[in-house]
């Protein structure tokens, strides 16, 4: 006979989770490593309750924004290299679809995590219970339905017996490689309270193993024909080099090979920026460097990317009329993009199988292509130190010298964090890379607000190391409230943040598609209905100290020297704050390497805009599909 033991169903489910690991390369580690919570009716006395019986088996954190706990958890993942993660319970109502933007950000980026929102009585005694949303034609349809097509896989426990498949599918889900992303377990308050005999065997130790496909023998076959006829291969490192942890194999595959490494934003870093083969990043946002070799190149290898329109440039980028597609990636959707040769693998996997079949044939590209690119990589540092450079230390800094002013304080121990705003373009092009997980962007969702709970949840995964949040006023304005998470558990982040008041990213956005920077700009309102008044007496450095953070305020580009310093030394959550000198326009970093599609209105009567559009069309007539 089975042996069982009387649990609620919240018990049953923490108790499930302490048991959980995944193994990698003969590496064992706990798959969810703490909980992250706010508590309301809809789950205080289920998984809160439950937390307190087995609060040595799992670990809680507390949060301040249901949004921002999911965040912590994605940087937690994207740190642990998608090994282990944090699940996150909310209350029903707000709370649970305050979980919606990190679900869709976790979902884009393939980055694990389980969200366990409250949810309305599945018995009903009182209907409608107190946040409950009422559809006429459904019954069973509540709020968190929301979360369904943001979730890569969604279950709504109605009885406590249905947890058991539910739980073993949302594990499933969370450790595939190829679907992982955010796991919704829709928990109704009754049932979360509700007692049941589970069979003893559904707590035991479960072990998931994260595969690495090799790759098929015959597509291995078309990709090593396919690069040894090119003439100009050009490599488009993406995050799932990152995710697969194939930063080695990949400067193995590029050493051996000569070929040239650009990468996306999620990419960036899989080459060290001194690497002879890095030629930086790719794409709207990308270097000069990279952008020729991508409009000259025969053969883009995509290894572990999704080709977005930043990569691509909205399909304007790869114009050789004769360029092909090799698509090394674990999932089949993204390996045959751009009508590609799919070489559906795990990336380090693939590369290393690569490598072993050009070796045999001692395949290597040009001397003259590697003295080309090599030539253009050095040009374009020299474009970054000039941009760093600042000549008078006793000026505001522009927003290129604070980057420069990190960079040059960092080794390959610091980790930078960022998402949003005009920080991106500028990381994109001109950070120095120093180590494989240093650059951490999250540039798939873009989400403003991620940055500092994403630091929270990178330091507790790497506590060792120095961990920077990259924040612009309007990201900080939006999500500043973990800062008091950081501060009640002593999580030494350190936040950078940049005052140029307003968003300067969509304002130079803006003026470019003839919008002519209407309602981005943080200032009064004037006489003529526009924000061109004095700037905002907004104090953000004040704020940050009165959520209990360490404020070192610097004025001028001397000041920010020794105040990043000083932060980088402190072992308590501190901000460095600073203005940027170009507070009205976009930074001042080298201007865009290639085109984004934004649609400019087709009739208007206003200079800017017909500008703007004439010059829209004479871009969108060097698009070209490729089928």
């Amino acid at each position: 006979m089975t042996s069982t033991t009387r649990l609620t169903v919240a018990q049953a489910l923490v108790r499930f989770l302490a048991a959980q690991y995944t193994e990698r390369d003969g590496v064992r580690r706990r798959l969810i490593d703490a909980t992250w919570g706010i508590f309301g009716h809809g789950n205080v006395a289920g998984l809160g309750q439950a937390l307190v019986e087995y609060g040595n088996d799992m670990a809680y954190h507390q949060g301040r924004n249901e949004q921002s706990m999911v965040h912590a958890a994605i940087g937690y993942a994207r740190q642990s290299g998608r090994l282990s993660t944090h699940a996150v319970t909310t209350s029903i109502g707000p709370g649970a679809t305050n979980l919606v933007t990190g679900a869709a950000l976790a979902t884009i980026n393939h980055l694990p995590v389980l969200l366990l929102p409250g949810d309305i009585f599945a018995t009903r005694p009182a209907d409608p219970v107190l946040q409950q949303l009422e559809v006429p034609y459904a019954g069973d349809v509540s709020v968190n339905d929301s979360l369904r097509p943001v979730s890569k896989y969604f279950d709504r426990i109605h009885r406590p017996e249905a947890l058991m498949p539910a739980a073993l599918q949302a594990m499933r889900v969370l450790t595939d490689p190829v679907e992982t992303g955010a796991v919704t377990l829709a928990l109704p308050q009754d049932v979360q309270a509700e007692a049941y005999d589970w069979p003893d065997e559904f707590f035991a130790d479960r072990t998931w193993v994260v595969r690495r496909p090799g790759a098929d023998p015959t597509e291995l076959a078309e990709a090593v024909t396919a690069i040894r006829a090119a003439r100009r291969p050009l490599v488009v490192a993406g995050g799932g080099v990152h995710h697969s942890r194939a930063e080695e194999a990949l400067e193995e595959f590029a050493r051996t090979t000569g070929i040239p490494v650009a990468s996306t934003q999620a990419g960036k870093g899989s080459l060290r920026f001194d690497h002879p083969q890095d030629v930086g990043a790719v794409g709207h946002t990308g270097t000069a460097t990279a952008d020729e070799l991508a409009r000259t190149a025969d053969l883009v290898i995509g290894v572990g990317t999704r080709y977005t329109d930043f990569t691509t440039a909205s399909g304007t980028l790869f114009v050789n009329p004769g360029v092909r597609f090799l698509n090394l990636n674990i999932a089949p959707y993204d390996g045959h993009k751009l009508s590609g040769l799919p070489l559906i693998a795990d990336a380090r996997s693939g590369l290393a199988e690569l490598t072993e079949a050009l070796q045999i044939h001692d395949h290597r590209v040009t001397d003259g292509y590697v003295t080309e690119y090599s030539e253009d990589k050095e040009r374009w540092e020299q474009r970054v130190d000039a941009c760093f450079e600042a000549e008078e230390p006793d000026v505001r800094p522009t927003q290129p010298q604070v980057i420069g002013a990190l960079d040059a304080i960092v080794d390959e121990s610091d980790i930078i964090i960022n998402a949003a705003g005009s920080l991106p373009g500028d990381l994109h092009k001109l950070w120095r890379a120093r180590s494989a997980d240093q650059y951490h962007l999250e540039y798939g969702y873009s989400c403003m607000g991620y940055e500092i709970p994403a630091a929270i949840g990178v330091k507790l995964a790497a506590p060792d190391r120095p961990v920077w949040a990259l924040v612009g006023d309007g990201t900080y304005l939006m999500m500043p409230t973990e800062i008091v998470t950081a501060v009640q558990e002593g999580i030494a982040i350190k936040m950078l943040l940049v005052q140029n008041h307003g968003y300067a990213s969509i304002g130079g956005l803006s003026e470019s598609v003839g919008g002519e920077r209407f309602g981005t700009a943080y200032r009064f309102r004037t006489d003529d209905g526009t924000y061109a008044g004095a700037p905002l007496p907004v104090d953000l450095a004040a704020n940050a100290a009165s959520l209990g953070m360490r404020v070192l305020r610097a004025k001028t580009v001397a000041d920010l020297r020794e105040a990043l310093a000083e932060a980088r030394a402190a072992d308590t959550p501190t901000c460095v704050y600073v203005e940027t000198e170009t507070a009205d326009t976009v930074s001042g970093a080298p201007p865009a390497q290639a085109w984004w599609d934004v649609p400019v209105a087709e009739t208007a009567t206003r200079p800017s805009a017909v500008k703007a559009r004439e010059e829209y069309d004479r871009h969108v007539t060097t698009r070209r599909r490729h089928l």
